[in-house]
């Protein structure tokens, strides 16, 4: 019979000890695997157009009028239901995306490479907050400032980066995480510091290759109003962190937690490929001015990464200033992280706690133990209009659903636990 508890502990073991480093730049089309024209990814496990859910829809239709295949969110809304783009997880691409999670042929993307396994991961750049491709808006200043990220940001981020690598002071991209979560982040909700360490990282070398100032300084005002821009590479290193404790025969721990709107999915280290979904969960968040929880899409994102990467929802108690933004108390945030041990695997030997005498964070999503426990991992999360167009309406807690796990422990068993 197998040996759950060895093979969990090697699975753990290629999660903790990646090194994920950035890298490097490149347009989606010449860069993530597998990536073609006419193709969309997008989050969470596999949809179609008609089971889309409204954000979703939104972020297609902003694909389709920022790539120039549509001039009106009409007709981006007719191409997208008439077949004539493919639509694939990015998770399917060794790549993750936030709320809607469009990833489109002429997107710039991060490369994050894990040192340890040399596998890579990739992911867009954050555009913000409010209306967003990612929270399904398409109005004409989001589609401005996409372009703007390509024709401005990317090169001058892209010069910089390389520089970095070429002195070999890649940008270590865990390092900042660890250092993020001592000075009040959780690195899903709140990544302030996070982005302040990436800037202070990245920002000589950005001096040393933009010979355009005012570029420069565009560029350096974006990322410092953007508290949540060093999401998008958290999310990156959770992803080629993760991927690397894929495969692991016997293994029941989580590699992937994802929502698409519509469904939430799961995959296990020992199931290989299968997504086990349900559908995904109604976020009961706190909510911006003018909005009421049935304008709420349900839970959607590739961000739960970070929950499955140990941080996030599961590392709340390192960040009790969160509560301003999802509602709730220093001591409910605490109260969460401590419930999450209860269904992980170990604890984290980077990620520390300051709160909980620099404990390590739960890490590695047991099926087995939320099956025996009825816990189910909790996220903090971002909230989309359920209509396309909308943008977002608010952010707080939500609890995957236990459905999926129960679906993933019941193949786990039926494979590994039968006679």
């Amino acid at each position: 019979m197998i040996d759950i508890e060895k093979a969990n502990g090697e699975a753990l073991s290629r999660l903790l000890s990646a090194q994920p480093l950035l890298v490097g730049m490149g347009k989606a089309k010449d860069t993530v695997p597998g990536m073609k024209d006419r193709m969309l990814l997008h989050a969470g496990p596999p949809l179609t157009w008609e089971t889309a859910s409204g954000p979703i829809r939104g972020g297609v239709m902003a694909a389709c009028m920022y790539e120039g295949w549509a001039d009106t969110p009409e007709e981006a809304e007719k191409l997208a239901a008439g077949g004539a783009i493919t639509f694939d997880p990015c998770h399917h691409h060794h790549a993750v995306g936030p709320m809607a999670g469009i990833v489109s042929p002429s997107m710039p993307v991060f490369v994050l490479e894990n040192r340890t396994a040399g596998n890579t991961s990739y992911v867009t750049m954050n555009e913000g907050l409010g209306k967003v491709l990612r929270m399904g808006a398409f109005a004409p200043e989001v589609i401005e400032r996409l372009r703007w990220m390509e024709k401005v940001l990317y090169p001058v981020l892209d010069a910089g980066i390389r520089l970095s690598v070429e002195r070999g002071q890649e940008v270590d991209v865990k390092n900042i995480v660890a250092q993020a979560l001592h000075m009040g982040d959780e690195l899903h909700n709140r990544n302030k510091a996070g982005t302040s360490l990436f800037l202070r990282a990245i920002a000589p070398f950005l001096v040393e290759t933009c010979r355009n100032a005012a570029d420069l300084a565009e560029v350096i005002r974006f990322i410092d109003k953007n508290d949540h821009f060093f999401l998008n590479l958290a999310m990156a290193a959770g992803k080629a962190s993760t991927e690397a404790a894929h495969g692991v025969e016997g293994s029941s721990l989580v590699t992937i937690m994802a929502r698409n709107g519509t469904e939430f999915g799961i995959k296990v280290s020992g199931l290989g490929d299968d997504w086990f979904t349900c559908q995904a969960a109604l976020p009961d968040v706190l909510l911006f001015p003018g909005f009421t929880r049935e304008d709420t899409n349900r839970d959607i994102g590739d961000s739960a990464i970070m929950e499955t990467y140990g941080v996030g929802g599961f590392a709340l108690a390192a960040a009790p200033a969160i509560v301003q933004f999802i509602g709730g108390t220093p001591k409910d945030a605490a109260n969460y992280t401590l419930e999450m041990y209860e269904i992980t695997g170990g604890e984290n030997n980077m990620f520390t706690i300051p709160a909980l005498n620099f404990r390590g964070t739960p890490t590695g999503i047991d099926i087995l133990k939320v099956a025996e426990t009825g816990v189910t991992p909790v996220l903090d999360t971002g909230a989309a209009h359920r209509e396309p167009g909308k943008g977002q309406v608010g952010a707080g807690i939500v609890r995957m659903p236990a459905e999926a796990f129960l679906k993933a422990a019941g193949a786990f068993a039926d494979r590994y636990l039968g006679e």
